[in-house]
């Protein structure tokens, strides 16, 4: 196996992708068809059930990452609903709600299923720790005008596409090493 397919629109999850397969020699192709995106009650429910589509339709090995926002002082929401909301709430009414909170921070969870046509089916999640910003900074790109990594003085709207590859490729990276392993085999 010398290529690999993506689902997905998002430039910054695609050159996560190709930065990481390029180095284990894997060609990484994009999939740019629209999916229905299900409500589930993880990002690795909405995942799988989308690559468990492409895989059938395309016959092909098949990735899809999704990422959850969990805002701690929130419960955890918007969490598997996060693109909806953020969407459809402006940045100003969720500082707005987190005003009323101390807890400013928040993890996301990125989500990634394999799917080979084999039928093999692999799962890898992790969680990058966040903060919330009490100031909007940036102009692009609603939440990320506040949202940054917990370590970071800077939101995500203020930062390149290309910043910090590696911290968002963790699952590519698994995938990578899960598929060069086989392709030795």
């Amino acid at each position: 196996m010398k290529e690999i397919f993506l689902i997905t629109g998002n430039k910054g999850k695609l050159l996560a992708a190709q930065k990481v397969f390029s180095r284990y020699n894997i060609q990484i192709k994009q999939i740019k068809k629209e999916y229905q995106e299900i409500q589930a009650k993880s990002s690795l429910e909405i995942a799988r059930f989308t690559v468990l589509e492409a895989v059938k339709e395309f016959k092909v090995p098949v990735i899809r990452e999704d990422h959850s926002l969990f805002i701690h002082a929130l419960n955890g929401f918007p969490g598997p609903y996060t693109n909806y909301f953020d969407k459809i709430m402006p940045v100003e009414a969720l500082i707005k709600i987190l005003s009323l909170f101390k807890d400013r921070s928040a993890h996301m969870e990125l989500a990634a299923v394999l799917a080979l046509p084999n039928g093999k089916i692999y799962d890898f999640v992790y969680q990058v720790p966040l903060k919330i910003s009490k100031n909007i900074k940036g102009v692009n790109r609603n939440w990320d005008k506040i949202l940054m990594l917990s370590d970071d003085t800077h939101t995500f709207s203020e930062s390149e596409e290309g910043d910090r590859l590696d911290l968002w490729a963790k699952n590519y990276e698994e995938i990578a090493k899960l598929l060069s392993i086989k392709m030795k085999k």
